[in-house]
């Protein structure tokens, strides 16, 4: 830029300085002003004034260099100025011209308006202006923002700080509670060791006592017996005093376990309230979705069908219904369907599709959310798509003669899970509406359950039509949406399905932290090891859903008065969720802000046996893993109106 003291002196003080150039376009005019000279040429305004403007030129050929040296001759202008509809077009003078020596071919020329409004000067000079003070109050913005940025750095580190130590506090209770509960499990066997010793002891000196008195007591048959009875006391009363101070110690470590079962419910209670909030903040606020996965790059902006179905449900759950209509709202007018059904996942930061495969399952969980929402919250507004979402799945159920649901319009394979899902789903929507066209549909998904995939004693549950393969969350949610005492009036043992899970499915396994200590955690793999060779792997969301289940076949019991089983039943139920509380993470990115979030599994990037890998990254936080786990902890089946 051509500095001030660069310009004639006498031009100087004429013109308001522009800190920041802008270009402008002008044609070289003969001297009447009646014809154009040359084409549109490119220049750059340098400084304004109401009675002219200084203009930069580059690169000007050699024909018009005559007539812009020339005083008097006449330019063109054409500013189009920002912020303006309309470009300002004038007629300027040529009152000096210089050209820069230092740059072959370049010009500053000072040039005088001759045809200008009075509102066309002060929209140049108020844009003059303008561009002069940007400067100071947008480096002024930037210091409040840099101020800002670094206070909410400092206020977001400090949060995630609190967070992780909250997850680590938690975690740190949840293994010493464990260390605990294994002390107990000793002290039972050694008391249950010493107490069969001590009542053998008794009925061996309540024989010996009896024959004693049988005896003369001066006989040498006597005196061995008595010699006998004393050693037996003796050994007896060690074995008492062994029992006692067994119990001294049992009763610290029940103390013990009381303080850290106290401690343990105040941080699950916290670090539940934090997983809630980690689903929360990752809301986008452009389209309303949640990213499925966080940590995972290669699909960490993906938003999975059915995980923002588990999103408006939790929302829902704590009333926070802003947030769920936020993703109704997307999928009510946004998102983009195939042959009028939503797709498997949309990009949570634009909305488009991330990819093309449409399933029933995940439409089909939308509806479910939608009536959870409904009843939850009193608005309508969404039963429409709600039908909408059932008129697809019962298309494609009326292709099949048994009423079975494919997995979706282009395929031919039939899931288990999926039938399952419509199940819950035409149940819900039969209740609420009384439409005769759901009670139909959900009578028909029932038969083809109890037709093809349930009754054979070696594998209770198939994964699908013709699939003997086993999948953890059909057990699970056979209990969940058709209910312990419906599989029993249709001839089914749902104890008996519990147990399959647990002898086929359970694992205990080794997860490393991401800060690097391994810890132990109970659980259940997507699928038996028989049919992935890579180990045993738990899933937090297929535990979870197991959790859930446990606790509906206690309250199953309870109801039929058979409180052991109940307990029996909460007590696993407590045991695996204390376990997953070893598996929460802090959130690995920094709008998460530390908070509690569980990953998808104990093991990144490995075959889940049904088709799918489990999520990259070691810190990866998934959403169904943590709302499913909410779930769980509120005691909230999804599946069940």
């Amino acid at each position: 830029m051509i500095q001030k003291t660069d310009l004639p002196s006498h031009e100087r003080r004429k013109y308001v300085r522009i800190d920041s150039i802008f270009p402008v376009q002008f044609r070289l005019l003969s001297c009447d002003g009646r014809c154009f000279l040359s084409d549109w040429i490119q220049g750059f305004t340098n400084n304004v004034s109401s009675g002219g403007v200084c203009l930069e030129v580059n690169n000007l050929k050699a024909e018009f260099q005559g007539p812009v040296l020339d005083k008097g001759a006449k330019l063109y202008l054409s500013m189009d100025l920002p912020f303006n509809q309309c470009p300002v077009n004038v007629t300027t003078s040529i009152v000096w011209a210089k050209k820069i020596t230092a740059v072959p071919n370049k010009f500053i020329i000072g040039l005088s308006y001759e045809n200008i409004s009075p509102a066309q000067k002060r929209r140049i000079i108020r844009f003059a202006w303008g561009k002069k003070l940007f400067a100071p109050v947008a480096v002024s913005a930037v210091v409040a923002l840099a101020v800002a940025f670094a206070s909410g750095s400092y206020l977001n580190m400090k949060l995630t700080k609190e967070n992780r130590a909250l997850v680590n506090q938690l975690v740190a209770v949840v293994e010493d509670a464990g260390i605990a509960k294994q002390k107990m499990m000793k002290i039972n066997k050694e008391k249950e060791a010493l107490e069969i010793n001590i009542r053998s002891l008794s009925k061996k000196l309540t024989e010996a006592e009896g024959a004693l008195e049988k005896l003369s007591a001066t006989s040498l048959e006597a005196g061995e017996l008595s010699l006998r009875i004393e050693k037996l006391v003796k050994e007896k009363a060690e074995f008492q005093e062994k029992l006692a101070a067994l119990q001294n110690t049992e009763a610290g470590v029940k103390d013990e376990l009381a303080r850290l079962g106290q401690k343990q419910s105040a941080l699950e209670k916290a670090n539940f309230d934090k997983m809630y909030q980690w689903l929360k903040v990752h809301q986008s606020p452009r389209t309303g979705l949640v990213a499925s996965f966080e940590g995972d790059k290669n699909i960490a902006n993906w938003a999975f069908t059915y995980d923002e179905a588990l999103a408006v449900l939790a929302y829902s759950y704590f009333s926070d219904f802003q947030r769920a209509k936020k993703i109704l709202d997307f999928f009510k007018t946004r998102a983009e369907k195939i042959n009028g059904q939503f797709v498997n996942a949309y990009y949570a930061g634009d909305g488009n599709p991330a990819e093309y495969t449409v399933h029933n399952g995940p439409n089909i969980w939308l509806g479910i959310a939608i009536m959870h929402y409904t009843k939850m919250s009193g608005d309508t507004s969404y039963m429409k798509l709600a039908e909408e979402i059932a008129a697809q799945v019962i298309k494609i159920q009326n292709d099949d003669a048994d009423g079975g649901i494919r997995g979706g319009p282009e395929v031919n394979w039939y899931a288990t899970e999926h039938n399952l899902d419509a199940y819950a789903f035409f149940n819900m929507l039969y209740t609420v509406t009384s439409g005769a066209q759901y009670k139909t549909a959900r009578d028909k998904v029932l038969k083809w359950l109890v037709m093809h995939t349930y009754g054979k004693a070696e594998v209770p549950i198939k994964r699908g039509k013709g699939d003997s393969t086993i999948a953890t969350d059909t057990y699970a949610w056979s209990i969940a949406a058709i209910g312990p005492e419906k599989l029993e009036e249709l001839g089914m043992n749902p104890e008996r399905i519990m147990e399959f899970a647990q002898e086929n499915c359970y694992k205990e396994v080794e997860f490393r932290r991401p800060e690097g200590r391994s810890v132990k955690v109970k659980g259940f793999d997507f699928a038996p090891e028989r049919h992935v060779a890579r180990g045993g792997v738990v899933s937090t969301e297929w535990t979870a859903q197991m959790i859930l289940s446990m606790r509906i076949m206690g309250d199953y019991y309870q109801k039929k008065g058979m409180d052991s089983k109940a307990r029996s039943y909460e007590l696993k139920a407590d045991d695996y969720l204390a376990s997953l509380a070893n598996m929460v993470i802090s959130s690995p990115s920094p709008s998460g802000q530390g908070e509690s979030c569980l990953p998808y599994a104990t093991q990144d990037f490995v075959d889940t046996g049904h088709g799918w890998m489990t999520p990259a990254g070691k810190s990866t936080g998934s959403v169904s893993g943590t709302a499913y786990t909410l779930f769980a902890y509120y005691r909230f089946n999804p599946l069940e109106l």
